[in-house]
């Protein structure tokens, strides 16, 4: 299963797990007083379990100490949550009709469906982070490798001591020409007499001795 299938059947069970919750709070709000402050308290635990499985599986974990820190404090939640919303539903199910052992069972019913897809969602984040991380690794390797031409022959090899000489530009004809004749008029010259005669840098100079030298050789 590819990566996009991992994360559209995320999306489906994400819809599944928010179904369940919106169930659960509606059962809550429903067995609630008639004002607002009790409404959103009766509403808060199964909304807290939501939020939890969506951080603890989009949340990579990185320390198995952490990681049992959350799990269990997960769990503590999903405890609250679960033992809330069962009773809650219990009354609001015996209250519109509900009879004999059905409004037990029908809150298992809605506590299972948000177990199963939290625990389908968390294994599904984690699929999905290992299933990108090879790709991401791959695009790193691709954008940092530089493509040798076939033409341009094995890299020189410097050794492990030996430093890396950057490749200087050559001198231009003109230049090397004005220079020549610089040091032909005054041979005893020094270098920074030479390149004011030449009317070019000391810099210049020195590549210019430079290339002469390695012509000799």
């Amino acid at each position: 299963m590819t990566i996009i299938h991992l994360r559209r059947l995320r999306w489906a069970v994400r819809t599944t797990l928010t179904l369940g919750v919106a169930a659960s709070v509606v059962a809550n709000v429903l067995h609630a007083l008639d004002n607002p402050v009790s409404q959103a308290i009766a509403a808060w635990p199964p909304l807290a379990l939501l939020l939890t499985v969506e951080l603890i599986s989009r949340v990579p974990v990185h320390r198995r100490s952490l990681a049992a820190v959350r799990i269990a404090a997960t769990a503590v939640i999903a405890g609250i949550a679960a033992w809330v919303s069962y009773w809650h539903m219990v009354g609001v199910a015996a209250r519109y009709g509900e009879t004999g052992a059905a409004p037990y069972l029908i809150p298992l019913s809605v506590d299972g469906l948000i177990v199963v897809a939290s625990i389908c969602l968390v294994e599904l984040g984690g699929r999905i982070a290992v299933s990108a991380a090879p790709a991401a690794a791959t695009t790193v390797d691709t954008a940092t490798t530089v493509d040798t031409p076939a033409d341009s022959g094995p890299a020189p090899d410097n050794g492990p001591d030996r430093p890396r000489v950057r490749a200087r530009p050559p001198v231009a004809p003109a230049t090397a020409a004005r220079i020549a004749a610089a040091m032909a008029t005054t041979p005893d010259a020094g270098r920074d007499a030479i390149a004011a005669a030449a009317g070019v840098s000391a810099r210049t100079v020195r590549r210019y001795l430079a290339g002469q030298q390695m012509a000799a050789a």
